[in-house]
């Protein structure tokens, strides 16, 4: 084989494996489309592989090509409404200047995206739920790197507010990083709460009273809390 016929292959094999990746790429994005819109549709709990196979148009075989399991599957999804979430965060905050203004825009835009979509907070708590080792056993590692990189770019959002107001001197936090994940996990488990929609306590010793709560009243309490607690320091 001649030289000439050795570099007109070459362009041609590459050719093909980029219009391959290319196939690749567009199936998975038809995928995570389908898979979110049923998650809006029916939530998270009600969405099964068959049904975003059939509305892809492929079978769940084709699907277990692209993802590793149901978990991958679910954990990619949630990297959509985590982009979104880092996009309204940061439109909460723009020219605000003042720490409490601005910690307070961004735990309400947190609230208000969760509120309007109830299977976010599904996707994001079944993630939550497992430890790193089961994680990294059900998704690959290649993928964890992109609902990684999206809850960190949210974070960050949160942190760099922080960090501003410890700089400023209106805030006492030791350590940013912890509070900026802890008011996330606190903040889903409110939101949560409101989704149920009640509060129990104790009306009498043994005697359980049922008690209604609202997202406006989640969202006031979730934004005292964490305004409460930059000042405190963690």
């Amino acid at each position: 084989m001649t030289s000439a016929s050795t570099a007109d292959i070459a362009p041609r094999t590459d050719g093909r494996r980029s219009a391959a990746a290319a196939r690749r790429r567009e199936r998975e994005r038809e995928i995570l489309e389908a898979t979110r819109a049923l998650f809006d549709e029916r939530g998270v709990r009600d969405a099964q592989i068959e049904d975003i196979a059939r509305a892809v148009g492929i079978n769940r075989a084709i699907v277990y090509r692209h993802f590793t399991g149901k978990e991958e599957l679910f954990a990619l999804t949630l990297v959509g409404y985590l982009d979104e979430l880092r996009v309204a965060l940061e439109k909460s905050v723009d020219r605000v200047t003042d720490s409490d203004d601005r910690l307070r825009a961004t735990i309400s835009a947190f609230v208000d995206y969760g509120l309007d979509h109830p299977a976010f907070v599904d996707c994001a708590q079944a993630l939550m739920r497992r430890t790193g080792p089961e994680l990294l056993d059900e998704i690959s590692e290649g993928a964890m790197f992109r609902p990684g990189r999206a809850i960190s770019s949210c974070l960050s959002v949160v942190s760099v507010i922080l960090d501003d107001g410890v700089s400023n001197g209106d805030f006492k936090v030791e350590d940013t990083t912890l509070l900026a994940n802890q008011l996330y996990a606190s903040g889903l488990g409110a939101l949560q709460l409101a989704r149920v929609g009640m509060l129990v306590s104790e009306a009498a010793p043994g005697i359980p009273a049922i008690h209604r709560v609202g997202g406006e009243q989640v969202k006031t309490f979730l934004v005292t809390a964490a305004i409460a607690l930059a000042h405190v320091g963690v």
